[in-house]
């Protein structure tokens, strides 16, 4: 995260996860509606019942944060977790998962996406590390950094199992966002095991909002909010708000962000096809799809691309991938082809 937030800026931005930011004069509100204080100490209702719409689940299920899927996740496993508790997180993951997990003093553990495997949980992996001390699985989906979707069928045998010995299961879902009128139900729907984060960041481009969310089973939800009590006083008002208008219009907004992934997801799969140099899982749904180059110095390609070219990816180290880059489709579509032809004459470069 802290290199995300200092990196140097680049013209051609690849490395952004979530769809370029929405214009503020895109985004419909009467100011009349816009007040700085409110009725909100654990979340406006009005935004409580839009985001209950939203996921189809029920008002008692939701719970707003203010800091966005990152926040989420904190107070989810802050909860769910005690000093020296088991967690199984998947791998490669991202790394601010990790860092809560250690942050919290759990005893880590993992189970692997392999690239091989078009970065599908292994359950048979997931089951051998699973033991009676594992009190939380967690999981991306769509996977960060590779977009796969987990199926239906795959998360209810994780929730067999973490329901077998007591535990919960994290599903953090903020990229499932990205599949828009194809996005399956939220993993709380298969079982109140899981508990679900997200946020309306990554795919819609307003993550000015921070408009993040927990989905869990009703008593659940409430242990959450009530230690959220030591982390915030309450929202800023006004964000929710806006993020309540911003809900109301989000087929619209949809609309943009998805014609931006499908030019530019077509214009990656043109891109990976012309090399013999990259290797790649298909990047059917999501903002994001992470490439190995098996022989090339990613770090030394990197600087190239920053100095040279004005472009940006995000290295695999991040993800525990030394061989991989992160591509993000994000950008407006003219710019990510520029960008796209710059990694190629980058890694013609390093040939």
């Amino acid at each position: 995260m802290h290199w995300a937030k200092t990196r140097q800026r680049v013209k051609y931005d690849l490395a952004l996860s979530g769809i370029l930011n929405l214009p503020l004069g895109e985004l419909d509100f009467d100011r009349k509606d816009l007040e700085l204080h409110g009725d909100n100490g654990y979340g406006f209702r009005p935004l409580v019942e839009a985001l209950a719409k939203h996921r189809q689940v029920a008002p008692e299920s939701v719970l707003t944060v203010a800091g966005g899927t990152s926040m989420a996740n904190h107070l989810a496993m802050a909860t769910l977790l005690e000093h020296g508790d088991e967690v199984l997180v998947e791998e490669p993951t991202y790394d601010p998962l990790l860092a809560v997990a250690e942050y919290l003093g759990a005893k880590i553990k993992r189970f692997p996406r392999r690239f091989e495997d078009g970065f599908k949980i292994d359950i048979d992996a997931l089951e051998k590390q699973i033991t009676k001390r594992t009190r939380l699985i967690v999981l991306t989906n769509l996977h960060n950094p590779s977009s796969a979707l987990i199926s239906d069928a795959t998360l209810r045998k994780i929730g067999e199992l973490a329901r077998s010995v007591g535990a919960r299961v994290l599903a953090d879902e903020v990229y499932l966002e990205a599949m828009f009128e194809g996005s399956p139900a939220p993993a709380l729907s298969l079982g109140h095991e899981f508990v679900v984060t997200s946020s309306l960041t990554k795919g819609y481009g307003l993550s000015g909002l921070r408009c993040g969310w927990i989905l869990a089973e009703p008593e659940l939800a409430e242990k959450i909010r009530r230690l959220d009590d030591i982390f915030a006083a309450s929202a800023p008002n006004v964000m929710e708000r806006l993020s309540v208008a911003a809900i109301s219009q989000l087929p619209k907004i949809a609309a943009r962000a998805k014609s931006i992934l499908e030019t530019n997801r077509k214009t990656l799969q043109t891109f990976f096809g012309s090399r013999d140099d990259v290797e790649s899982v298909p990047a059917q749904f999501g903002t994001t799809s992470f490439p190995r180059l098996p022989h090339v110095d990613v770090e030394k390609l990197y600087a190239l691309l920053i100095e040279k070219y004005e472009t940006a990816v995000v290295p695999g180290r991040f993800f525990e991938s030394s061989q991989h880059i992160r591509i993000g489709m994000c950008c407006d579509p003219i710019d990510f082809g520029e960008g796209i032809q710059r990694l190629g004459k980058a890694l013609d470069d390093l040939r």
